[in-house]
């Protein structure tokens, strides 16, 4: 399998297909490179190159104890694209990936980077504080790790069959093989790094990273994200960007990237070539 090895010594497996300007995409808690395929198979064919990883921790990625953190994560996303030698590159991310790849463009983004999408993504700051009224409890998040701690294989079968892809909205078409795909890659991954993994997408406050990223970025969300709730993310977010764009998706889900991929992928497609 294609890794490379970070220099804290963790082995982090990657994704590399087809030839052209490279679109890089970091995925959602607590899956892997693999929630990319419907991006990934649509990108190759309309001529890019496309790179996905597994976060440490994550997926086929060592499974190490330690550096669940933001700036890990966005070091870690700096050593393979320096490894790869991207230049002009697009960089996509998805829920924690959203961060992943806000705190890489402030850290390390520098001339390399094109543009960039931020798709239900978790900045600026997911919990609730004083200064950000309309986040979410801590106490959520702190049964999210009860439950990684106790029984995260019922934890990751509740969510991918309810509120991550809208399956529990009246009328909707739940389908088996997402959500067996979207458990496959969670219990694939480490639960320690899951566990404080919660930490890292929810308590992190993204505001100065998104202040500095002078990229153009393209902001997606759904307004039906039960996950990472609309109101206190993307518009957010979007102003805070110095050259942002918001783009709002009635009705979508948080895991509109494979429910609403045609959608996506098109959005995507135009902002890149735009």
């Amino acid at each position: 399998m294609p890794t490379i090895t970070t220099k804290d010594g963790v082995e982090i497996f990657y994704k590399d297909w087809g030839a052209g300007q490279p679109i890089v995409f970091s995925h959602g808690w607590p899956l892997s490179a693999d929630d990319w395929d419907a991006q990934m198979l649509f990108f190759v064919k309309h001529g890019y190159r496309v790179i996905a990883h597994d976060r440490r921790g994550h997926g086929r990625s060592t499974q190490v104890g330690v550096g669940h953190d933001m700036d890990h994560y966005a070091d870690d996303l700096a050593a393979l694209t320096t490894h790869l030698n991207l230049m002009n590159a697009v960089h996509v991310g998805h829920s924690t990936g959203g961060g992943e790849v806000v705190r890489y463009l402030a850290r390390h983004g520098g001339g390399h980077v094109a543009k960039a999408a931020i798709i239900s993504a978790v900045p600026p700051l997911m919990v609730q504080t004083e200064a950000n009224p309309g986040g979410l409890p801590k106490a959520v998040f702190d049964d999210f790790q009860a439950q990684v701690a106790t029984n995260r294989a019922q934890f990751y079968l509740d969510v991918a069959s309810g509120p991550f892809y809208g399956f529990n909205r009246p009328g909707a078409t739940p389908s088996q093989g997402v959500i067996r795909n979207w458990w496959r890659q969670g219990m694939e991954g480490g639960a320690k790094a899951h566990y404080d993994g919660i930490v890292a997408f929810s308590q992190t406050d993204f505001t100065e990273d998104l202040k500095a990223i002078t990229a153009p970025v393209l902001v997606m969300h759904g307004d039906d994200d039960q996950i990472v709730p609309y109101a206190d993310s993307a518009p957010l977010s979007a102003k805070l960007l110095k050259n942002g764009v918001l783009k709002t998706y009635a009705g979508f889900p948080h895991g509109m990237p494979t429910t609403e991929a045609e959608t996506i992928n098109a959005d995507l497609l135009a902002f890149i070539r735009s």
